[in-house]
């Protein structure tokens, strides 16, 4: 088994990052009006090389490692959300695609990754829609939601479930057999197009599909053998991060503007010791999160997959992180006063914040089921997917 890669491309991708960050910023409140990146953001981030991060190296991908996901995802999230969103969504379905389908389909879907040639691919994997055997594949119908960053991409990834066989599958399929439904009206997010979509009885070859649940590694390194679902964690920790930093960093902006004004609130001691707590929440959530993807990532630079307790504490730490990064966004909001309500950086992303919370990772069943494993009631569970199951 492969070793967990630290790439060293991530300064330079960082830097690269830093150098479009305008480019996000000042089309983040037309992307919101059309429901999706605008294609100044899209080939922006693109020509960045970003879409590689989750890629393997085996492939000319970046193939980084947790740690260096998190903070990649962060810092484009800290310049626009719906950005930040769409992006992660999007690199890791591309990269778990290639790194789980194996050579015959990474010789179509990514003929020349370090050339920028190669399929970006979008989706939704926890809703099931139906498959039936057919002769040198299957057959697929179905409706499925949220296909973030859909409109950036060439390649849907879904699932389904063959009774037949009695097995979950993901499918890789052209954007084009599906039908997309224009249907993302929302309050938050509003720029990551995660969209419905439809599939009629289209044929995917049997070299299009792997288990939902697999942890076999066809192509890359350590950093695949968690599985979807973890490598899913990565993504909304770093999401988190990005929000929280920058809702801080926009209230320490405007007490700045504020101080010294008659009754200005920012002023008062309830203010420096809530602004402090909101401080304490995030970088404490930062500062566990950290921890928590180091220990996963000496255990599979060991060849090892992780524990059952780990995966708990992963999930766990999401629950920290995205709840922390919450509380830290209400405080902000509530000190900025009706600076909050109005059009800017401050209430886009309290909405983007809301939008985000509602994902199914944070959602209370997996915080239940990780309650239900540390309190020791359940011994012999382990999680398929978002699920304890014993």
């Amino acid at each position: 088994m492969g070793q967990l890669h630290v790439s060293d491309e991530f300064d330079a991708l960082m830097a690269r990052l830093d150098g479009i960050a305008g480019v996000l910023e000042d089309n983040a409140d037309q992307g919101e009006e059309i429901g999706r990146l605008t294609d100044e953001a899209a080939k922006a981030l693109k020509e960045t090389g970003a879409f590689r991060v989750g890629v393997p190296r085996a492939l000319g991908g970046y193939e980084f490692s947790p740690r260096q996901v998190i903070d990649t995802i962060a810092k484009i999230t800290y310049t626009d959300a719906s950005a930040g969103w769409a992006f992660m969504a999007v690199q890791m379905v591309t990269g778990t695609t290639a790194a789980y389908l194996g050579e015959k389909a990474a010789g179509v879907l990514f003929p020349d990754v370090r050339s920028g040639h190669h399929a970006l691919i979008a989706g939704q994997g926890t809703k099931l829609g139906k498959a039936v055997t057919a002769e040198g594949g299957y057959r697929i119908s179905g409706h499925w939601h949220f296909a973030s960053g859909i409109p950036m991409c060439s390649h849907i990834h879904t699932a389904a479930f063959c009774e037949q066989t009695g097995e979950a599958l993901v499918f890789t399929l052209p954007v084009e057999q599906a039908t997309l439904i224009d249907n993302w009206d929302v309050m938050g997010l509003r720029a990551t197009a995660s969209i419905d979509y439809t599939v009629d009885d289209v044929f995917v070859p049997e070299e299009f599909v792997y288990p939902i649940a697999t942890m076999d590694v066809r192509l890359g390194g350590a950093i695949y053998r968690m599985g979807l679902a973890n490598m899913a964690g990565i993504c909304h920790t770093g999401w988190a991060f990005g929000v929280g930093r920058r809702m801080l960093d926009e209230m320490r902006a405007l007490a700045a503007k504020k101080t010294g004004n008659p009754g200005a609130t920012v002023d008062t001691h309830q203010f420096y010791a809530e602004y402090a707590q909101a401080e304490a929440k995030l970088r404490a959530a930062r500062a566990w999160a950290m921890e928590v993807w180091a220990d996963n990532e000496a255990t599979l630079d060991r060849g090892e997959k992780l524990s059952t307790e780990q995966e708990t504490v992963t999930r766990l730490m999401l629950n920290n992180a995205t709840w922390s990064v919450h509380a830290a966004g209400l405080a902000a909001y509530k000190w900025a006063g009706t600076a909050a309500l109005r059009r800017g950086a401050l209430q886009r992303f309290f909405r983007d914040l809301h939008a985000g919370t509602q994902h199914v990772t944070s959602g209370p069943g997996v915080l239940q089921g990780c309650g239900k494993w540390l309190a020791g009631l359940a011994p012999d569970a382990h999680w398929e997917f978002l699920e304890l199951k014993g």
